[in-house]
This record gives C-alpha cells, structure tokens and sequence, in this order.
C-alpha cells in the first residue's frame, strides 16, 4: 500500500503536522456506498499518518447497504466477513471552513493484502479515466447541485424555509445572505462557483461550479453537498437533496455536464458533424445515449428517483438527444456567441443525489469509450416535449421513456454488457443487490411514505 502514498512518510508527517498548527483536529475519512449514502470514519490529525501508512478498517458490508441501511448478501459481497483498509487521498485532503477544527478527504479502498478493492467505486471511476486516456481522450465532468430548504420539526410535512417565485429575485432576496455566505465557504475549499440561482421547486436553489477531472468531479460533489447542510444548519435550517421533497411536485436532480477533448482539441466542436460535433465526440454520445437504460440504476435508481423521473417536468425522462432540449436526457449545449470552442459540453438531466457520484462519472465513461470503439452514430435529434407526440410517432422517431422502476432499471444494468464488463461481476452485482433490495423495501410503500423515508437521507 505504501505504494500508493502520494507523499513520502516524511511528508506525511508533515502535513499532519501542519494541519495541527492550523487548527485541524479531526480528519473524516469518506466513502460512498452503492446506495448513494456518503459514509465516513474520522482520525484525529495526529494519527494521519498512520492512517496513510496502514489505513483505516471498514467493514464491507456496506457495500449492499440500502439507502435505509438495511444489510444485504450479493453473490460477491455482503455480511459480517471481512475487512477493508480506507488509504485517504492526501491531494484532496480539504479543511473544511464550515466545520470548525475537521478537514475531509475521500478515500480509496484496499484489501488487508494491499490490493486495490475489486468493487472500490472511486478506484472504478479512475480506471475509465485511464482507459480514456489510452485511447487518446480527456473528459472534464461537473456535478449540477440542486437542494430543497426546510424547516426543521416539522414531522413529515416539508415546510419550505423560504417562499417567492421560481428564478425570482424576490426569493433570492430572502437567501442573499445565505447565499453570499455559502459561496465565500466554498471559496475558502478551492470550490469555483459559476452560478447561484433560486430554483423552480418548493424552497429550491441550485448553484454550478467550475469542471474538473470526473474523479475530483464527484469529489468535489460531495464537498459541496457537505458544505450546503453544514450553512444550511447553521441558518436553523435543513436541507435536502432528494429527488423529491414533495410527493407530486418538482424535485431536485444531480445533472453532470461533461466535456471530452482530444490533442487536436474539443470533441464536441469545430468538426463537421450536427451542431459541430467531431465523429469521436458523436460517437461517445451515441455510446452514453445507448446505455442510459442502464445508467439510471447507478444514477437515479432510487425508490424515490422515480417520482422524479416524469415527462414535461424537465427531468430527462425521455432516452434522447436534442441542442437545448431540456425533456430529453441528453441536452446537447452549444458556445455562444463570443465563447470559445471548450465551451461546447452535453448535460445529462436524468441523474439525482441518490446515486454515488463516482459511479456515475465512471459509467458514462465507459458507456461512452464503448460508443467510440463502435464508431456509433447518434440518431435524429428531438425538439419539444415528447409527451405531445402519439406512441407510434415516438417509436419512429426513436424515442423511449427511460426505466420507470426500480426494477427496470436493475433489469437495464443486469443486461447492459457494456456497464457489466467495466464494473466488474463483484461492483455488477452488489449495485443490482442494493436496487433490487431497496425496490422490494419500498414496495408497499405509496408516493407521500417514499418522499417521507428518503427526505432527508441524501
């Protein structure tokens, strides 16, 4: 493992040192299981070191945890055996200027042996980084972060801790404060916001921050996501990043806007393809738009996703492509005037916060480097809403409606070849164990008991 330390012990050392003289008490050590639960175990500074050297225990179990922490058994992984070793990743290793005397960083895991842990999410999403590279790509990737503020003690109603219309500058008026602050803390973490606005939904908002390489995309994710509840509390707040809050009203979601680019420059502009796409750019896109059946199991294959994940509410539930069509999936965004070329990215509108971020930043690698080994083409693209379309003239026009359940959706992974060879049969199945499990616990389960028992779990 000592293979692995991207400093040297002397080095270590004195990091660990360093955080001490500046406060930096505690260190929490996360990861993220295949239900989309964050969870950690914390060292104090000073026992960092070893931490880095021999790494910290977790049990794998967690890895077919429900999001209700209910345990499984899968074929491969489940149960009271075994142990994990959590190395953290020094290079982003954050204080936390939200959370007096701690500091973050996400970790990898290995086995007792010293090997790199078959079903280690993180570790999943660095390989399709490196298979991109092989093949001559680099993708910057950036998490969308939507969130609903409630009241707190208020039983199983959502009471929204703030009012106004959507977008409106009456709203953001009652959050500037709120809003500045969050934004200057996240400053202080080396987070980049690009935009801040009040959203459409019961007490929304949402802010986008600057692209970065997809692993430190999903870490960054999480940062954010922890930094919005430590202010939101703060306020005497609570908040929360559930698909839905409400049960029949607009939730929140967890878009991803990627970029891909080549040595000769952006794959998604300057070539001679629809809206200026380069072939290796289609091709890529043709490959994620094939396998999103799939990919909703990893990025919005919770109970609760579902509720979501309707026509006409801007979600992306609609297996398509279009340049600004906000029903489809896959939203295709050209520069504008005056923007250069890198501007051009595509956003994927159908993932939420229930998902790990790390395997979805992996999964749309590898269903995309897929497309590009099959030279895939992407089909004509939608306009409009295509709820407003009869069945027959969706079917010719190639148009599906994502997976609609739980189930679906797992019955997509199982059958995606492409998904199932790049996790590997032991991460394959512990993510059809969690979904399948958590489809069979919310079964009796009416909309109002859904949005009630995942509310406040993400």
């Amino acid at each position: 493992m000592t293979a692995q330390l991207p400093l040297d012990a002397n080095g270590v050392d004195e990091l660990a040192a360093r955080l001490r003289a500046g406060g930096i008490d505690l260190i929490a050590l996360s990861f993220v299981d295949n239900a989309g639960i964050v969870r950690v175990k914390a060292v104090p500074s000073r026992k960092l070191a070893a931490a880095v050297r021999h790494g910290v225990g977790a049990s794998p179990c967690f890895e077919t945890f429900t999001c209700d922490d209910r345990p499984l058994v899968g074929k491969y992984l489940g149960g009271p055996d075994g142990d994990l070793r959590l190395i953290p990743d020094l290079n982003r290793l954050v204080p936390l200027a939200a959370q007096t005397g701690w500091a973050l960083a996400p970790v990898t895991k290995f086995t007792q042996d010293g090997e790199v842990f078959t079903a280690c999410q993180r570790s999943f999403a660095a390989r399709q980084v490196a298979a991109a590279a092989a093949l001559g790509l680099e993708l910057r990737m950036a998490f969308e972060t939507e969130w609903q503020v409630g009241l707190p003690d208020t039983g199983t109603e959502f009471v929204p801790a703030f009012e106004g219309p959507g977008y409106g500058l009456a709203r953001l008026a009652t959050v500037a404060d709120y809003a500045r602050d969050l934004v200057q803390v996240l400053g202080r973490q080396e987070i980049e916001v690009e935009q801040f606005h009040p959203e459409y939904a019961l007490g929304q908002l949402e802010l986008s921050i600057e692209p970065n390489d997809p692993v430190a995309a999903a870490d960054d994710v999480l940062l954010v996501r922890h930094t919005i509840r430590r202010i939101t509390a703060a306020r005497g707040w609570r908040a929360s990043f559930a698909p839905t809050a409400v049960a029949g009203r607009s939730g929140s979601g967890a878009h991803v806007h990627l970029s891909v680019h080549t040595k000769g420059g952006p794959a998604f502009a300057g070539g001679s393809g629809r809206h200026g796409l380069r072939p290796v750019g289609e091709a890529f896109l043709a490959g994620v738009l094939r396998e999103l059946p799939g990919l909703i199991a990893i990025g919005a294959g919770n109970p609760a996703s579902f509720l979501r994940l309707r026509p006409s509410f801007w979600a992306g539930a609609w297996q398509s492509w279009g340049r600004e069509t906000r029903e489809a999936a896959l939203r295709f965004i050209t520069p504008s005037a005056g923007q250069r070329p890198s501007a051009a990215n595509a956003e994927i509108k159908c993932f939420d916060a229930t998902a790990n971020p790390y395997l979805v930043v992996g999964g749309i690698i590898a269903a995309g480097l897929a497309g590009v080994r099959a030279e895939l083409t992407l089909p004509p693209e939608i306009t409009g809403d295509p709820a407003g379309l009869t069945e027959e003239a969706r079917a010719a026009a190639g148009v599906h409606r994502l997976p609609t359940s739980v189930l679906e959706a797992a019955d997509a992974l199982e059958g995606s070849e492409v998904l199932a060879e790049a996790l590997g049969a032991p991460l394959h199945d512990a993510i059809l164990t969690v979904r399948r499990g958590e489809a069979e616990r919310f079964a009796e389960a009416d909309a109002e008991e859904i949005v009630t028992r995942t509310r406040w779990l993400f």
